[in-house]
């Protein structure tokens, strides 16, 4: 629980632009700061595609619509309202007239800084727009392509606008070309979150980050421990249910630490206030050696242990000749002890073993997803069936196979199954694993350009459906040119049926037709299965107990607008538990 100084010089070279007095909450003030594995790897929302940059993103820019992260309901943000057409192929979103970027020198003034609806139609031509090097933006191929009308013919150059996006004083329409149950899931994602205008016509927006958010990107510090500040921003829209200005905190800092006891060890030390998953090593010490500090009253420590949207796995080279085979893809399934990497390597800090796809077993999250047919396709340890299908597919006990090169990011418990799973394909099916760790920007690179054999992977949930797990693994998202990054479809997996399934799913009508074909999708994708799923994350987290309003869930999404720092008195807990029992 900390200040930082300088913010107070930031608050006043920045309240004398800001648009009006703040009525602030008793409360606001002080600083958060949480550990982060690895750095952002873009600064351009649209160009979004790991988890990391999503979160940093996510404090300083927004989008027409967000979660509630304590819900996951939808609401409203830059957009004060919507409606959709009876046929389901339009949406109007109604803009506030009260939102602000983020101060810039290329603004002239408050007024310049105004968001308009100049500023979402920019963003929304960007995120259909090629990169410099030709590839298509992440907002393009998993979320807008075949999806608003006119899209696919701006981005192809065949049009200079986009027909499906329509501007009528506050109002911005866009029209589908054809009804999609989750598009507004779609519109909360970072890759569409809107920014300035004026920032992308000046060609700064991948050297300055400016948003709309409740925070704004003030200091950036390398070295052996990066970190992050995010400060205050004075002149956000949103208030409290009491008229309070949001957000509470002065600054969130972000520190970039890989080592999980690295972190462990700062949260200890009150360095961090939030620690999300902890070093396998260590948890055992850690919840019981600190038990008092989490159950006297108040507590020290609050601990959670929620299951989340997340799957950790490992994805074959579909290029690679050997794993064209799916009787060796089968067998690679077979030959691993999901079991004993759960025991013994993550310590049981995981929701559910990899015995289903790729779509977390959460039930609750997802309704009416057909989890059980999934699991009756799934993989569970079985040695001999491994051993027999390598046979068929002409490898008995791996003769002629070769080695395999196994790509990961180096972590604690990435290199710890690494090592596991090696051990384990070698014991059952006689297959050496050259295990070749790197950092994540290294391993991103080398995932969508192909270089190695398997690779582990791990994905989180963009909205609660289906689609943004399997989106991963349809065809036509794999470049014509295998010389071409495949930055989504790494696997480079092609399976016409399994397209099928999936296409019929995003066009269904009604939510449960839809959760049926992308069940069936799925299905199809185990028996022909690209990947090796190993666990479902079930994160153990734990919050100094001064941190109010932080809010865990299974899209594992932060936000930091409400959060504020208060010490628990013994007579204010025992209150505040006495209303909840």
């Amino acid at each position: 629980m900390k200040k930082i100084t300088f913010v107070l010089v930031l608050f006043a070279l920045f309240t004398s632009c800001s648009k009006t007095e703040r009525q602030e909450f008793e409360y606001s003030g002080g600083s958060i700061t949480m550990a982060l594995e690895y750095e952002m790897s873009t600064n351009v929302p649209r160009n979004v595609l790991d988890y990391y940059s999503a979160k940093v993103l996510n404090q300083i820019t927004e989008g027409l619509v967000g979660f509630n992260t304590e819900t996951l309901k939808i609401e409203p943000r830059l957009a004060k309202s919507w409606t959709k057409s009876d046929d389901g192929l339009k949406y109007t979103f109604t803009l506030r007239d009260d939102v602000y970027f983020h101060p810039h020198e290329l603004f002239s003034g408050l007024d310049d800084r105004k968001m308009t609806t100049d500023d979402v139609v920019k963003s929304f031509e960007m995120a259909c727009t090629k990169k410099d090097d030709g590839s298509a933006p992440n907002s393009y191929s998993t979320i807008l392509k075949g999806l608003l009308k006119g899209a696919d013919e701006f981005y192809e150059g065949k049009s200079k606008s986009i027909s499906g996006l329509k501007v009528t004083g506050q109002n911005v329409t866009m029209e589908l070309m054809h009804e999609d149950q989750n598009f507004l899931n779609k519109m909360t994602h970072v890759t569409v979150n809107i920014v300035s205008k004026k920032i992308i016509e000046g060609g700064l927006e991948n050297e300055d980050i400016i948003g709309t958010g409740p925070f704004i990107y003030t200091t950036y510090k390398s070295g052996e421990q990066p970190e992050l500040i995010l400060t205050k921003n004075m002149d956000y829209y949103e208030v409290d249910e009491e008229g309070n200005a949001l957000p509470y905190l002065d600054s969130v800092v972000f520190v970039f630490q890989s080592r999980k006891l690295e972190q462990l060890d700062m949260f200890e030390e009150e360095q961090l206030d939030i620690i999300v998953e902890l070093p396998t090593s260590r948890i055992t010490r850690m919840l019981e050696g600190r038990i008092e500090d989490f159950n006297s009253k108040p507590p020290l420590l609050v601990l959670s242990n929620n299951p989340l949207l997340i799957s950790h796995f490992y994805f074959f080279n579909m290029e690679d000749e050997r794993f064209k085979n799916p009787l060796v893809r089968k067998a690679f399934n077979y030959a691993i002890d999901k079991e004993t990497i759960g025991r013994e390597i993550i310590r049981g800090q995981y929701n559910d073993l990899g015995e289903y796809g790729i779509v977390p077993p959460i039930s609750k999250a997802l309704r009416g997803y057909d989890f059980k047919s999934i699991k009756s396709v799934g993989y569970t340890y079985n040695p001999e069936l491994a051993k027999k299908l390598l046979a068929e597919a002409g490898y008995p006990n791996g003769e002629g196979f070769g080695s395999v090169e196994l790509r990961y990011n180096i972590s604690d418990t990435h290199s710890a199954v690494a090592d596991e799973f090696a051990k384990q394909i070698f014991k059952v099916l006689g297959i050496n694993v050259n295990i070749d760790g790197s950092s994540f920007e290294q391993l991103t690179a080398d995932r969508a350009n192909g270089n190695g054999d398997i690779f582990r992977s791990g994905w989180s949930a963009d909205y609660p459906s289906p689609e943004t797990f399997l989106i991963n693994f349809y065809g036509k998202l794999v470049p014509e040119n295998a010389n071409e990054p495949s930055p989504v479809n790494e696997s480079r997996y092609k399976n016409p049926l399994f397209d099928e399934f999936y296409e019929q799913a995003q066009n269904s009508v009604k939510l449960s037709d839809q959760m049926k074909m992308f069940s069936r999708a799925e299905s199809e994708l185990m028996k022909n299965p690209p990947i090796i799923p190993l666990w479902y994350a079930g994160d153990i987290a734990i919050t100094q107990s001064y941190v109010r309003n932080f809010n865990f869930n299974a899209l594992n999404h932060f936000e930091f607008k409400k959060v504020y720092i208060k010490p628990w008195t013994a007579e204010e807990y025992k209150a505040a538990h006495a209303e909840k029992n």
